[in-house]
């Protein structure tokens, strides 16, 4: 029983993985991310249930769209694959089976999912755009908020001081941003990855957060090494998402966790 409840969880993983490659392509250009149907952006074809089965339409119809044959980048399986194994981690982390799936264990879980999502929303759109979209931000607020309820009454985490501090904090950085955005200032890039750093803090503390800081640091090291590298004596574009290095690093670091937790 307890396989196959892991098994349906790691299925409604790549179904959300699905969607998150559908939200990070339409978010950055306004478009509705709920009622449109899905499309092929090359042909503009709508497409089918068959053709939006999430790992197995990709390799059914190998790696092609069915109606235009443009190749589909091999990115859309693997996110579905790693949101669903990044799914099973963390129910296997908290200890989810099919007593405590509807307990406050479960409630855990579902912010967890939330949090999954956060994570890709921001790193793919980062990825593509580098750029750390406002909406998604206030999204990853809004589920801190939720977290930090539940972690005070329910596991006493969270020092009543500690709380007000950290939202008068995200709350000067948020109206400096949207000033900044009323003066059509573009680089805020900067001040979003302050907040970002502190929605991270919410959902892995203070441990968990310098753990990311540092892997990112590191990332970024390599990653300007490995350019140095590859492009000596040639221009390159030198602005780095490192806003999605931050997703990745935490991603990595909760993982960590949870794969301890369930190694203890």
């Amino acid at each position: 029983m307890e396989a196959i409840l892991y098994i349906l969880i790691f299925i409604a993983g790549t179904v959300f993985g699905s969607f998150l490659t559908l939200a990070t392509y339409r978010i950055p250009l306004h478009q509705d991310i709920i009622y449109k149907q899905s499309y092929c952006p090359k042909c503009n074809h709508k497409l089918g249930f068959f053709d939006m089965i999430p790992v197995l339409s990709y390799f059914c119809l190998k790696g092609k769209c069915r109606y235009c044959k443009s190749k589909i980048s091999f990115r859309y399986p693997l996110i579905e694959i790693i949101c669903g194994i990044s799914f099973v981690v963390l129910a296997l982390g908290i200890g989810i089976n099919v007593h405590t799936i509807f307990s406050l264990t479960g409630i855990e879980f579902a912010l967890g999912i939330l949090y999954i999502v956060f994570l890709f929303l921001i790193a793919g759109i980062d990825i593509e755009h580098r750029q750390i979209n406002k909406g998604v931000l206030i999204y990853g607020i809004l589920i801190s908020l939720l977290n930090i309820i539940y972690q005070y009454f329910t596991l006493n985490k969270f020092n009543i001081n500690r709380i007000i501090i950290y939202l008068i904090i995200i709350a000067i950085l948020t109206i400096i941003s949207i000033l900044r955005i009323k003066k059509k200032a573009k680089k805020d890039y900067e001040l979003s990855s302050v907040i970002l750093c502190i929605i991270i803090n919410f959902f892995t503390l203070e441990i968990g957060s310098i753990l990311t800081i540092i892997l990112t640091l590191l990332i970024i090291s390599i990653k300007l090494l490995i350019n140095k590298i590859l492009n000596k004596g040639k221009k390159y574009n030198n602005k780095l998402p490192i806003a999605s290095y931050l997703c990745i690093s935490n991603s990595i670091v909760w993982i960590t966790i949870f794969l301890s937790q369930i190694g203890g």
